[in-house]
C-alpha cells in the first residue's frame, strides 16, 4: 500500500470517529435560528379550542380591524365604473347632507342587540355594575374613565347591548361619543351610527341632550393624552383640566354618571414613553397636528398569546356609579364648573377606593389624577 493513500484512510478513519463529538459542540457554540428561537419564545394557541372562543376571537378581530377593512371595501367598489354615480351620490350624501352623526338619531336597538356583540364582550369578558337605578325622566351625560389604548369597554358597555345596558337602564338612550373624523370614512360610519355612536363635538352632545328625558351621552373623558398613560395594574386619570363635558352637563340639565372601568388598562402593553422621552415627543406632535394620537402598543395575536396587535383576555368591570344632580344654567360660572367637578371626583374615587380590592388586586399602584 502506498504511504500517500495510508495516511489519507487513516485521516478519513479519524474524521469519522470524531465528527459527532465535533458537531455537538458546533451545535451548542451556534446561537438558535431566528426561526427556532421565535418558537422558543412565543407562547403559541393550542390546536384544540372550543368554538365559542373561537367565535369571540373572530368577532373582536374583526371589530379591531373594522376601519381599514370597510375602507378597503370602498376602494375595491370604486374600482367598479358601473357604481361611480352611486359612489358620486353617497359622498355628497356624506359630506354636505347627512347630519346624523351631530343628532345621534340612527341609532338601531336591533343591531345593538346582535348575537355577534355578546361575543364581542365575552372575549374579555366585560360586563358592567350598576350601584343604582337611573330615573329615565331626565338627559345624563357618563364620564368613561380610563380610556385604555383603545377604550374596548366602552364600546361593549355603551354601544352594545352585550353586558345589558338597557335592561339595567330601561328608557335610556345611550350614545358613546368618537372623534369627528370617524363620520368621514365610507361604510365605517354606518356601522358605528348604527351603534348609537356620535360625534364628541359640543353641537353634537347639545342635539342630543337636548332630546330630553332618557337621552344620554357616553364620554371618555381622558382622550387621546390619558391613552398615552394606559398601562396595566395603573389607573391614571387626566381629569383636572377636563372641564367641558360638565359645562356641558349643566347647560343642558343632564346629570354627571362617573364610570370607572376596572381592567380596561390591562388589556395590553405600552412601550416605555415617559414625559421628556423622544417617543413621548413624537406622540404628543402627533396628537397636536391630528388631534389623535398612536400609542405604540402591543397584545396578543390570533395564534399565540404573547405577540400581536389583539387585546389580551382581562376581565372588564364597568361600574357605573351615583349620579351627580345638576341644576340647568346657560352660562355657568367658572367656581360652579368646579364645584361639580369636585363632586365629580370624589365620586369616581369612592368608587375605585369600593371595589379596587375586589376588581384591581394586580394593581402597581392607587388611582392619581395626573393632569
Amino acid at each position: 500500500m502506498e504511504p500517500g493513500r495510508a495516511f489519507s484512510s487513516a485521516s478519513r478513519s479519524i474524521s469519522a470517529s470524531s465528527l459527532r463529538e465535533r458537531l455537538s459542540k458546533i451545535t451548542a457554540a451556534t446561537p438558535l435560528r431566528p426561526v427556532a428561537a421565535l418558537h422558543a419564545n412565543i407562547d403559541f394557541v393550542p390546536t384544540r379550542i372550543p368554538r365559542k372562543r373561537r367565535l369571540q376571537m373572530m368577532m373582536v378581530a374583526m371589530w379591531s380591524v373594522m376601519l381599514p377593512l370597510t375602507s378597503f371595501i370602498f376602494l375595491m367598489l370604486c374600482s367598479i365604473p358601473a357604481l361611480w354615480p352611486f359612489i358620486a351620490a353617497y359622498l355628497v350624501w356624506i359630506f354636505y347632507i347627512d347630519k346624523s352623526p351631530e343628532r345621534g338619531d340612527r341609532l338601531s336597538p336591533w343591531f345593538r342587540s346582535l348575537k355577534i356583540w355578546e361575543y364581542f364582550a365575552d372575549y374579555y369578558p366585560a360586563s358592567l355594575l350598576k350601584e343604582c337605578d337611573l330615573p329615565a325622566d331626565r338627559p345624563y351625560v357618563f364620564g368613561y374613565h380610563p380610556h385604555g389604548i383603545i377604550g374596548m369597554g366602552a364600546m361593549a358597555t355603551f354601544a352594545t347591548e352585550a353586558t345589558g345596558f338597557s335592561i339595567a337602564f330601561p328608557g335610556i338612550r345611550p350614545h358613546l361619543l368618537t372623534l369627528t373624523n370617524n363620520f368621514n370614512i365610507p361604510l365605517y360610519r354606518e356601522i358605528i351610527m348604527a351603534l348609537g355612536i356620535s360625534s364628541v363635538s359640543k353641537r353634537s352632545c347639545s342635539n342630543i341632550l337636548s332630546g330630553g328625558a332618557g337621552q344620554a351621552i357616553t364620554i371618555v373623558v381622558g382622550g387621546a393624552a390619558e391613552s398615552l398613560s394606559a398601562r396595566p395594574g395603573t389607573a391614571d386619570l387626566t381629569l383636572r383640566r377636563r372641564l367641558g363635558f360638565i359645562k356641558v352637563a349643566i347647560q343642558e340639565g343632564a346629570d354627571l354618571v362617573p364610570v370607572f372601568s376596572f381592567g380596561e388598562n390591562d388589556i395590553y402593553q405600552q412601550m416605555p414613553n415617559e414625559k421628556g422621552t423622544t417617543i413621548y415627543a413624537l406622540q404628543k406632535q402627533f396628537q397636536s397636528m391630528f388631534g389623535f394620537t398612536l400609542p405604540l402598543f402591543h397584545g396578543r395575536g390570533l395564534l399565540n398569546y404573547n405577540l400581536g396587535l389583539m387585546p389580551y383576555r382581562r376581565r372588564i368591570v364597568s361600574v357605573i356609579g351615583r349620579p351627580i344632580h345638576v341644576t340647568r344654567c346657560e352660562k355657568p360660572s367658572l367656581e360652579e364648573v368646579m364645584r361639580i367637578q369636585g363632586m365629580y371626583i370624589e365620586e369616581l374615587t369612592r368608587i375605585w377606593n369600593t371595589y379596587k380590592d375586589q376588581f384591581a388586586k394586580s394593581r402597581t399602584r392607587e388611582l392619581s389624577i395626573i393632569d
